[in-house]
């Protein structure tokens, strides 16, 4: 019986390889070539994307929460205000526009803290890409939310009757303006999800944030009304540039001034947050 043993063994036994067959076939073949940061960062906003497919839910934002704010605000204000709804609308609608896609940003910051608390950023980091990339991801796929959002509130807007003076070339400068800035304004919460430990953390301080940036604008009512300290703060408001330049393009005018504030105002955004969450990034 020992002898049929020993004979099993003698069949089943292993060699091992030697070292120069394994280094032979690691190396035998071309080694795939590192991806560029543009084929990265799509890669990951594709992923963002994916993520939206699976979990559908996550389009109430940028759908049912448009249609709310264009419908109440239009109507609550409309009336008191411009004196019918017809007129309010074509002041509100591109300024309530910025506002609902500005606010919707703050959502970005939400997902990365998540992925952080899940451990899919431990694996990120580990991989041979431009190291930026599952951010500008991220942000790439917010854009298409962002998008998804301007055209359902501009659609429910013309139903209930805006009218852009600046027909189809007016509102797509308006919305490229609107989603250049919205991505650069989209660093500050990829700061907070990386700085803060919670989602619930991170909600709580965009929101801190994001209602007195967006409320006290000229979005609702020109700013000339206002007290003259708090016109002070309006007037140089990241918001009301960006809204006045949005509500001028869609009305067929070019305001240069608020345009190039804008701009601006994006730069400064990538530059300062953009810096600081790589540097969070790198050493999280």
């Amino acid at each position: 019986m020992s002898t049929v043993a020993t004979k099993e063994t003698e069949d089943h036994s292993f060699t091992a390889p030697r070292a120069e067959d394994l280094a032979a076939l690691l190396v035998a073949g071309d080694r795939p070539l590192r991806p560029s940061a543009l084929s990265a960062s799509l890669t990951f906003g594709w992923r963002a994307m994916l993520k939206i497919k699976h979990v559908p839910e996550q389009l109430f934002d940028v759908t049912a929460f448009p249609v709310m704010m264009v419908l109440m605000y239009t109507y609550l204000f409309g009336g008191a205000l411009a004196g019918s709804v017809d007129a309010y609308i074509q002041f509100l609608l591109p300024g309530i526009l910025v506002m609902s896609v500005v606010m919707i940003t703050m959502y970005t910051g939400v997902a990365i803290n998540t992925d952080i608390d899940k451990g899919v950023f431990d694996r990120f980091r580990t991989l041979p890409i431009w190291r930026p990339a599952p951010m500008v991801g991220y942000l790439l796929g917010d854009v298409v939310r962002y998008f998804i959002a301007s055209v359902v509130m501009l659609t429910v807007g013309v139903v209930i009757g805006y009218r852009p003076g600046g027909g189809a070339t007016g509102i797509l400068l308006g919305i490229a303006l609107l989603m250049l800035f919205s991505f650069s304004f989209s660093w500050i919460w990829t700061m907070f999800g990386l700085m803060l430990r919670t989602e619930k953390s991170v909600m709580g301080v965009s929101m801190m944030v994001i209602f007195p940036l967006t409320f006290l604008s000229n979005v609702f009512v020109d700013p000339r009304t206002m007290p003259g300290w708090l016109q002070a703060f309006v007037n140089n408001s990241p918001v009301t540039h960006l809204a006045t330049a949005v509500r001028e393009l869609m009305a067929g005018n070019w305001p240069a001034a608020d345009i190039a504030w804008s701009l601006g105002w994006s730069a400064a955004f990538v530059l300062v947050f953009g810096a600081v969450t790589m540097r969070l990034y790198n050493r999280k």
